[in-house]
């Protein structure tokens, strides 16, 4: 089969389309022929040596997949060759997306929503599982509450404003003026250009001074230090984004506030919740460009870039089902 294999630790060239053996599915397992994957913040941090210890090279790298089962190993009893399936390997343990076809643990595979293409599917499992994480499990957000999401535009945000609305929440979001439409036609109620208006000035003014109740920051930085300026009391900030330097939460601690820090789990009751609220029209990822897997490196270049022109979600079409016209492209 073909896989973007990852050979060092580095730049967008540090790739190469190789030939490599077609998995097996042992006990438990599940072979998948992937259709489509997508790239995530996470894919360029693992490809530059951020976890270098945890990626033994050489790797196949990648976070999400949509495909079809061929195969299944003995014991598996959810799945059958011929199901459409969505998933997100299980990170830091054995080959990922950027392949032909992926060999996974039954336990964290889910059904594809019937109403998503390929290129659709595999755009939201990772950042819908780590939103579900983030706002459902960790934030607790509940009907009613206030929540400003940083990033809106992007592909977690897209997703949280959606699943934020979902909720019963206000939803608050941070995106370039260019994107206002968009954030609007997600859900959002309150749209701050943070290129020309301090955020936490936004957001005092449009709660009357009080602040929200969560903040969820996927961006990290100086947006992560004074998301706690933009809190009610009693707030929680929940951040995707490694601490790159120590923070000063003084602020935090004036609020009553709480931290949590999402590094998502794999699981399929997550995915099925994701597909109860596609299937009722209250979530749909946006996929905003499509490459190929040969052009993973092109890919990677362009999420790196800033302003890259990207609203939600890169995705690569990898198998015969995930044609550009499938997501309107």
């Amino acid at each position: 089969m073909k896989a973007m294999t990852l050979k060092s630790f580095g730049g967008p060239d540090s790739f190469e389309l190789c030939d490599v053996p077609k998995p097996v599915p042992h006990a438990g397992q599940v072979l998948v022929q992937v259709h489509a994957t997508s790239i995530n913040p996470l894919d360029y941090q693992v490809r530059r040596g951020d976890y270098r210890d945890l990626v033994p090279l050489p790797a196949i790298t990648g976070h999400d997949v949509s495909g079809v089962v061929e195969a299944v190993g003995p014991g598996v009893t959810a799945f059958s060759p011929g199901d459409e399936v969505w998933y997100t390997p299980q990170i830091f343990d054995g080959p990922g997306s950027y392949a032909e076809y992926h060999v996974a643990a039954e336990g964290i595979v889910g059904k594809k929503p019937p109403s998503l293409s390929h290129l659709e599917a595999a755009s939201l499992t990772l950042v819908g599982g780590t939103v579900w994480e983030a706002l459902v499990v960790r934030a607790a957000l509940r009907v009613g509450e206030s929540i400003l999401v940083h990033g809106g535009a992007g592909g977690v945000g897209h997703v949280a404003i959606q699943i934020a609305k979902a909720m019963g929440a206000r939803v608050f979001a941070t995106v370039r003026e260019a994107n206002f439409e968009f954030a609007h036609s997600l859900g959002a109620d309150v749209v701050i250009d943070y290129q020309k208006e301090d955020y936490v000035d936004a957001v005092m003014r449009e709660t009357a001074g009080r602040g929200v109740d969560v903040v969820f920051d996927t961006i990290g930085g100086n947006t992560l230090s004074r998301s706690p300026d933009a809190l009610a009391q009693l707030g929680r900030v929940v951040t995707i984004v490694d601490i790159a330097q120590p923070q000063n939460v003084v602020q935090a601690w004036g609020k009553n506030a709480s931290y949590h820090f999402v590094f998502t789990r794999q699981n399929r009751g997550k995915l099925d919740e994701l597909s109860a609220l596609i299937e009722r029209g209250q979530l749909r990822p946006h996929v905003g460009a499509v490459y190929s897997l040969a052009d993973i490196p092109l890919a990677h270049a362009r999420l790196e870039t800033p302003n890259n022109g990207v609203r939600g979600k890169i995705a690569i079409a990898v198998g015969p089902s995930a044609h550009l016209a499938s997501a309107g492209f």
